[in-house]
């Protein structure tokens, strides 16, 4: 591996943890030594990335800084167009068309020998569409993203419909359905939706009242989900 490979590894590295990493567990993860690290780091550092620590108490990178372009294995490639194509099928107009942008971008950046992986991709998803879905699922994304309350109108199982106010979490993607799982205001519980079975949905201006990052990780343990699947 070359000095410029291991940097370029160095970063994507500490780009996958939030909390500091220690000097010892980077070095090994990379297989050089911690003198190695520390003039790695430097080298970073003098360049413009966001590193902050010091031995003894671990490293972290802040976000914002942008990565040298693209370097992309033929495999790491076919996963992000299966992906994209799968988003493609199976989201939204919105999504899908930003997973179609977003292999578009990639494309344009890739050398010419990579740039025909894309087109020539071995993987492929089946076009099979799931339950129709009436509501704009971007407004349930949007609040998801900003933390908000929704207002809906939801029919169940038997029939009947009702309103509720909901604090959305995630939507889950299943074979025929998106699930939407949530706090609900009327049950004072956890409860899944069924985007399909969403008859209307108004976002609310308001924040619920506790972080999103709590209440998944409360879900998680509601539905016993182990805490490796949070990543």
């Amino acid at each position: 591996m070359s000095r410029a490979e291991r940097l370029l590894e160095l970063l994507q590295v500490l780009r996958q943890h939030r909390a500091p990493v220690t000097g010892h567990a980077l070095a090994e993860t990379l297989g050089i030594s911690i003198r190695t690290l520390y003039r790695d780091i430097a080298t970073l550092q003098g360049q413009g990335a966001q590193i902050e620590g010091e031995p003894g108490l671990g490293y972290v990178l802040r976000p914002g800084f942008l990565l040298p372009p693209l370097m992309l294995s033929i495999d790491e490639i076919e996963a992000l167009v299966l992906g994209s194509r799968w988003v493609a099928v199976r989201g939204d107009a919105r999504l899908g068309g930003a997973a179609r942008s977003a292999v578009a971008k990639i494309r344009a950046v890739l050398p010419a020998d990579l740039r025909d992986g894309v087109d020539a991709a071995t993987l492929t998803v089946p076009v099979s569409r799931g339950e129709p879905i009436a509501i704009d699922a971007s407004i349930v994304r949007a609040a998801i993203r900003r933390e908000h309350r929704l207002d809906i109108t939801y029919a169940a199982n038997d029939g009947s419909v009702t309103s509720r106010t909901i604090w959305p979490l995630l939507i889950g993607f299943f074979d025929k359905v998106l699930i939407l799982a949530a706090w609900c205001e009327l049950r004072q519980d956890f409860r899944a939706f069924r985007l399909d079975r969403i008859l209307s949905v108004t976002e609310r201006p308001e924040r619920y009242p506790q972080r999103r990052a709590v209440l998944v990780k409360q879900w998680r343990a509601s539905q016993n989900i182990p805490a490796t699947a949070e990543n």
